[in-house]
């Protein structure tokens, strides 16, 4: 494998260039399976990721890679420095190029520079930000900001920033959403994962018709956003597929988690598009049943109208039923207020140097005023012998003096 096959040096951000983190790996099989194992520039030992001794600038890694000692460089990430890496495994058909939805999904929100794996079949995204306390790896996504390497590629994803960016509000928003501790979250009240809670505790048979159920959850206390959502209408929402997880996180709430009535009422909503019954994953399961699936994961609680006559129409809903509106939307709007905050400090200090530089134009032109009226009342200055008789007259006198002479007209 040559390094200018899976290096595209000029497509990796010059700020990650210009840190003397870098290292090279060769692949090899350990236990029946390929391992990147890091080895440093120039000697080929065995490098480590936290030991910068063994580390090198990136044209020394760089030059170890097109010589054919190492298969490709990487990264190191340190306690010292804002760079994360997030890491996006085995969702990307290395064929046609297609994404996971998951995949995408964290890819925009986080809108910084993304570049495809050596595999093909997965994606780096580098940002700055400040990774949050607690697990860092969930299934195929894995976060790290210290004591890792990255394997780099700069094969680019086109529709991606080519730079770093800073990112910590959708860091933070989606290490809780896809990579938290199995413990609900007290704000949003979103757990585990199916596939790694143990449910001790079984589903009420909630057993509503659908129009029954339809007129409960209009009724209930956050009814108003139900009943927008089941007209189609995603206005709070960054993307179609935040609602469509929305309106089926409280569809979880009150069918007790049944994933046929869940289906069956989300085609009668406004939100029912042709992708709903697309196949947008690897185990051939479609956008919909996946996104059916992922609502009930983080369903916490169910209407149970055995549980005490508790009366839904005038009880506060459970935070779980609004997940998607509450902590995942105040986390979007947080980083849209801040990307617009930074923006407006660009323009202000545009105006800033803008103001300074009229007021220096202005000054210069004053200047330039004031030389000029200097020159037009300094008196005319005449080389001629005879002009010296005009010493002491009115410059306008000695003007007409001198024309009239010159005119050869001497009216006494």
């Amino acid at each position: 494998m040559s390094g200018d096959s899976i290096v595209n040096a000029s497509a990796i951000p010059t700020v990650l260039r210009q840190v003397e983190q870098w290292v090279c790996w060769k692949e090899e099989r350990r236990d029946g399976r390929l391992t990147k194992i890091p080895v440093t520039p120039g000697t080929g030992s065995f490098a480590s990721s936290t030991d910068a001794e063994t580390w090198a600038d990136f044209r020394t890694a760089l030059a170890f890679v097109q010589k054919g000692r190492a298969d490709g460089i990487g990264f190191v990430f340190t306690e010292e420095d804002e760079f994360v890496g997030i890491d996006l495994d085995k969702c990307r058909d290395p064929d046609t190029g297609e994404a996971e939805e998951d995949a995408r999904n964290i890819i925009d929100r986080l809108d910084s520079f993304t570049e495809v794996s050596p595999s093909g079949t997965g994606y780096h995204v580098l940002i700055k930000g400040e990774l949050p306390d607690g697990r860092n790896r969930r299934g195929s996504v894995e976060l790290y900001d210290k004591a890792r390497f990255f394997t780099v590629t700069g094969d680019h994803v086109e529709e991606t920033p080519t730079q770093v960016a800073r990112r910590q509000d959708a860091l933070v928003a989606i290490h809780r959403e896809y990579v938290q501790e199995d413990e609900p979250d007290q704000e949003t009240g979103q757990g585990a994962t199916t596939e790694d809670r143990t449910d001790t505790t079984s589903t009420p048979d909630v057993d509503l018709d659908d129009n029954e159920l339809l007129r409960k959850a209009k009724n209930a206390s956050n009814g108003e956003k139900f009943e927008r959502l089941w007209n189609g209408n995603i206005l709070g929402y960054d993307s179609q597929s935040e609602a469509d997880m929305a309106l089926c996180c409280m569809l979880a709430f009150w069918t007790g988690g049944d994933r046929a009535q869940m289906d069956q009422l989300f085609r009668q909503s406004g939100l029912l598009r042709e992708k709903w019954d697309e196949v947008h994953y690897a185990d051939g399961s479609t956008y919909g049943e996946k996104t059916v699936e992922r609502a009930i994961s983080r369903t916490s609680e169910y209407y149970d109208p055995g549980k005490g006559g508790r009366s839904v129409e005038t009880t506060e809903l459970p935070a779980a039923t609004d997940t998607v509106d509450t902590g995942k939307e105040n986390a979007y709007l947080s980083e849209k207020n801040q990307l617009l905050a930074d923006r407006v400090a660009a323009l202000e200090a545009t105006l800033e140097e803008k103001d300074e530089r009229i007021e220096s134009l202005e000054t210069q032109v004053e200047r330039l005023q004031a030389e000029l009226e200097g020159r037009e009342n300094e008196p005319e200055v005449c080389e001629h012998e005879e002009c010296d008789q005009t010493d002491g007259q009115d410059p306008a006198t000695s003007l007409v003096s001198r024309t009239k002479r010159l005119l050869g007209r001497d009216d006494g």
